[in-house]
């Protein structure tokens, strides 16, 4: 009787590590995770705290709707997670974030001017990689007030740059620094791209990724915060490197203050329409489309979020 046991426990082994061999390969990313935990034998709680020993803050509710794909990983905060789950559930690097990242054709076919889900999510795993050369995180310390944002779109209807007018406060001693994060359109070099410190900042070191067209930048403030104290500064990123620009997006990991932007266009060369728009993540369908008027005598649109939300916000444009 043992011995029928052990042999059906050993068979059960088997049938959930081909189960899991077979997820991985052809996921989706939920039954590859969820086979994955259930191969290891391990109960949520138990994953949820071998995530907290990676520094990784994930609630059991968000790892059981990942599991049963009610929801997907979307922010950095769960894409950290999902790197440092391939490692405590023992599987092959990037196994999970590739399915994850997995193109959905109708949404490609739906959205044709904009970034695929998947080069999103692998900008993500770039900008985490560049932010550890920096010895920085997205959060940095600082809470955004004010962030006025101002992009031109050059006479070859490119992405020529944009300035940053940052009002923050800082929620912990000792900041001293803000990195600066931009994403060029498709096909950008960003090693050809510099960054100005305009305004209360210098410069200190820039890293960038080729291929995603990450680019990241020190802003020095030339002074230590204490916690509560509020700081002013103003950047500027050249680019102008790729082709004809679309959209300009701007994500938010957290909830803020004030966002404004706006869009300059070269006299030579004025869009036919312009128009506002939300995602909840890169994964969602957009909503909140509003049609802008362009100023004839300004040659430029924007929009203003009072309090901005995690998720995306953006401004979109058609040539012809």
């Amino acid at each position: 009787m043992p011995h029928a046991t052990q042999g059906a426990d050993v068979a059960t082994v088997e049938a959930a590590g081909a189960e899991l061999d077979s997820a991985l390969r052809g996921g989706p990313f939920h039954v590859a995770l969820r086979a994955a935990i259930a191969a290891r034998g391990l109960p949520l709680q138990r994953v949820q705290h071998h995530l907290s020993r990676y520094g990784v803050k994930v609630g059991v509710t968000s790892l059981s709707y990942w599991q049963q794909g009610a929801r997907r990983p979307q922010r950095p905060e769960s894409l950290r997670a999902v790197r440092a789950l391939e490692e405590i559930l023992q599987l092959p690097e990037e196994s999970l974030i590739r399915l994850l990242a997995q193109a959905d054709e109708r949404s490609a076919t739906q959205r044709p001017a904009t970034r695929s889900y998947r080069s999103l999510v692998e900008a993500t795993g770039v900008l985490e990689r560049l932010l550890r050369e920096l010895e920085s995180t997205l959060d940095g310390g600082l809470h955004t007030l004010g962030h006025h944002e101002r992009v031109r779109i050059g006479a070859r209807r490119e992405l020529a740059g944009r300035e940053s007018h940052h009002i923050v406060r800082a929620h912990r001693d000792g900041v001293d620094r803000f990195v600066a994060v931009h994403h060029g359109d498709p096909g950008c070099a960003p090693e050809r791209m510099t960054v100005h410190a305009l305004e209360n900042c210098r410069t200190g070191r820039v890293r960038w990724h080729h291929d995603t067209g990450v680019l990241v930048a020190e802003i020095l403030f030339g002074t230590r915060l204490r916690s509560g104290d509020t700081f002013l500064f103003r950047y500027g990123v050249d680019d102008g490197t790729a082709g004809a620009s679309r959209e300009y997006v701007r994500g938010f990991g957290f909830a803020g203050g004030q966002y404004a932007l706006q869009v300059h266009f070269d006299e030579e060369t004025l869009p036919v329409g312009c128009h506002r728009f939300t995602q909840h993540s890169a994964a969602a369908p957009r909503s909140g489309r509003q049609e802008l008027r362009l100023s004839g005598l300004h040659r430029s649109v924007h929009l203003v979020e009072p309090r901005v939300r995690s998720g995306i916000v953006g401004i979109g444009w058609d040539w012809e």
